[in-house]
């Protein structure tokens, strides 16, 4: 099927009908475009070399690894809610889409997903993976035809079986995922029908998505260079007794509606470009922030007017691709960018007249940076992942820890960084920590320029020899010595 690109490619993501490109067509495709083939053969070359690298420390780095291909890229992955306990593992949903080439249906996928408990993975079952293979943690549970790409997947955190998706249009989709039947993806399969759907946005709304924390409120961000607000409360039964039912269970959860369009609770202006990534206060559902790609970093407060209350206009020196807020600090912002950095920002040093500088900036990906987030399981931790391949550890707790007279080499790490997944060779489009499993992370790329299609997931969690305090480390590690001294043979 012979489908035409779009004339406006997205500025971030995969560009629009480029997964319908025969080699023919790209073969034709002009040389400023395609780039040097030298260059792209030297470039594959030395991702394959740190690839290699990377894949014999696995064992060491790791207390769990599982790799998942997938044969059509996703642009988002998120983490659903916990379906079944084991001793050994657990079940837990994991939401992934498939952008496919039109020859058959865009798809919101529901997987399980076998989460291995800390510390049980035998070092052999985790470094022998096949980067071809589909992993046997990961099984399809559901699908759910998508009216169009799905570019974006937020979960509602009061009850993780209703998800939001942005597509390529105006609106806000919102899914009851056990309430939707299971579709067959086949050309010519007509959509789902979603259970809600926002409207407010004058033009397309493709990557700026949240769902608050504290109510069931939901933020978007899109070309009209607005934030629009939404509450889906009114429509949605009481979600205390909802959430603690077991996934899978009969029933709505959305009350169903002869028309299930919502309009806006507040649209908000400041911007002079897309909005790319919004997200809420963690401890206030009037309080959220947005970046776009007019390089600013705007703080908003629905109380007090739909006008920025802080507008920090030169936040990076480039488009502004994604933000968040610490979920144990009200006061700290990340934000990442297109100029490759990712930067800390402190609300109480910004002010109303546009003035703010960033605590710190972090700086080691060598291409734009297209998601962070913090953990939620220690405050001063987050992630950036960037279209160098590369998702990044940081703490800023580390940062200033090493002193002037230590000898700093050019191969040293940035200050703060600690930990580098170097698993995928191609851009990693989204990523997300579980809350249910501490530094368990799920990581997506999409593998157009080293594969020519579809995309990579693969979920982790690096030893927590890495991460526990040193202390504690080192006397475990003693301990470890000793028992081996004991066990050794006496000469």
């Amino acid at each position: 099927m012979e489908t035409t690109p779009s004339s406006q490619p997205k500025k971030r993501g995969r560009p629009k009908g480029s997964s319908t490109k025969t080699k023919e067509e790209r073969d034709k495709e002009p040389h400023r475009m395609r780039g040097s083939i030298t260059d792209k053969k030297a470039a594959a070359n030395a991702i394959d070399e740190k690839y290699v690298q990377w894949k014999s420390l696995v064992p060491v780095l790791y207390d769990w690894f599982a790799n998942h291909n997938l044969v059509w890229p996703s642009l988002s992955c998120r983490w659903g809610p916990i379906v079944e306990q084991g001793a050994l593992k657990n079940r837990q949903r994991l939401y992934l889409s498939e952008q496919t080439d039109k020859s058959v249906p865009n798809t919101l996928i529901i997987a399980n997903c076998d989460v291995v408990k800390s510390r049980v993975a035998a070092e052999n079952h985790i470094a022998n993976f096949n980067e071809e293979a589909r992993s046997p943690f990961v099984k399809k549970y559901k699908t759910i035809i998508h009216p169009g790409e799905v570019n974006r997947i937020r979960e509602l955190p009061q009850n993780k079986n209703i998800v939001a998706t942005h597509t390529d249009g105006p609106e806000v989709l919102i899914w009851d995922i056990e309430a939707q039947p299971n579709k067959h993806a086949v050309y010519g399969a007509a959509a789902s029908r979603p259970d809600l759907v926002l409207s407010g946005h004058q033009d397309n709304a493709e990557f700026a998505l949240a769902l608050c924390p504290m109510e069931p409120f939901v933020l978007s961000g899109g070309k009209d260079k607005t934030v629009v607000l939404w509450s889906i409360q009114d429509h949605i039964s009481t979600l205390a007794a909802d959430a603690t039912k077991p996934a899978g269970s009969a029933g709505s959860i959305i009350k169903s509606a002869d028309n299930p369009s919502i309009g806006p609770r507040g649209i908000f202006q400041g911007h002079e470009d897309t909005v790319e990534d919004v997200q809420f206060c963690p401890s206030s559902s009037q309080e959220f922030c947005s970046v776009g790609d007019d390089s600013c970093l705007i703080l908003w407060d629905a109380r007090v007017g739909n006008n920025p209350v802080v507008k920090v206009e030169k936040a990076h020196d480039a488009d502004l691709h994604c933000v968040d807020w610490n979920p144990h600090n009200d006061n700290l912002i990340i934000t990442g960018s297109a100029d490759n950095s990712v930067r800390l920002f402190d609300r109480r040093n910004l002010t109303s007249d546009g003035v703010g500088s960033p605590v710190h900036k972090f700086e080691h990906h060598t291409a734009a940076v297209l998601c962070v987030q913090w953990c939620p399981d220690r405050t001063s931790v987050f992630g950036s992942s960037a279209e160098d391949g590369l998702l990044n550890i940081w703490d800023y707790e580390k940062v200033g820890e090493t002193t002037d007279t230590e000898a700093k080499s050019q191969d040293d790490p940035p200050p703060g960084l600690f930990f580098q997944h170097a698993g995928h060779r191609d851009k990693i489009v989204d990523f997300h920590w579980n809350a249910s499993d501490p530094w368990t992370i799920v990581s997506v790329s999409d593998d157009l320029e080293t594969s020519g299609g579809g995309g990579t997931l693969q979920i982790w969690r690096m030893s927590d020899l890495l991460y526990r305090p040193e202390e504690e480390v080192l006397a475990e590690l003693q301990q470890f010595k000793d028992h081996v001294s004991k066990c050794a043979p006496k000469p």
